[in-house]
């Protein structure tokens, strides 16, 4: 597989840590680059990761995770942004501050954003691809994209106050939706 498609392949697989990222930065407390860099790196590790375990798991496990992955995506989401949504509208007022990310909750995001590079890997490792430059690429491009869009979050959060946490959310869920919905559809064109 070349460069080009690889970093395109990248590129599809960080959309949703991109997205995730700027839900997050909008109701951030945190403006500094510190912040931003832990979603990034934490969102990357793991875009790095899936490939490798899907890969190292191979064909023999695929149907395995070609029937949960997107319910668990699903699932993760749609708490952390259900309790987000909760405590947008009903949560105590903090001054024009949010709660700062907790370790388990930014581990939560960073698995369910990455399930999908979790099935690529098992779909190099089908093609005989090697895993080590595109896992790298992934992980690099993930960094750096949600890096940006957490960036980009705190920038339209000071605009938005305490609504924007209701916004992320929404966000969250929505991609977890989505997420959902695009593996059932595949699975139902797939049996017809």
């Amino acid at each position: 597989m070349g460069f080009v498609a690889t970093f395109f392949i990248a590129l599809g697989l960080s959309a949703d840590a991109f997205a995730v990222a700027v839900s997050n930065g909008f109701s951030s407390r945190r403006p500094r680059i510190g912040e931003a860099l832990r979603f990034g790196v934490a969102f990357g590790l793991f875009q790095a990761l899936m490939p490798l375990v899907g890969w190292l798991a191979g064909s023999g496990m695929a149907g395995l995770f070609e029937n949960t992955d997107h319910w668990v995506a699903f699932g993760l989401l749609a708490f952390i942004g259900g309790k987000m949504m909760y405590e947008g509208i009903w949560g105590e007022a903090t001054n024009g501050e949010a709660k700062a990310v907790t370790f388990w909750v930014l581990l939560i995001l960073s698995v369910a954003t990455s399930i999908d590079a979790l099935a690529v890997g098992i779909s190099l490792s089908l093609l005989s691809t090697p895993i080590f430059v595109p896992a790298v690429l992934i992980g690099i491009t993930t960094l750096c994209v949600s890096t940006a869009g957490f960036l980009l979050g705190k920038r339209l959060g000071r605009f938005f106050g305490r609504r924007v946490e209701v916004a992320g959310g929404i966000i969250l869920v929505a991609i977890g939706a989505k997420i959902l919905i695009d593996h059932l559809i595949r699975g139902v064109a797939g049996r017809v």
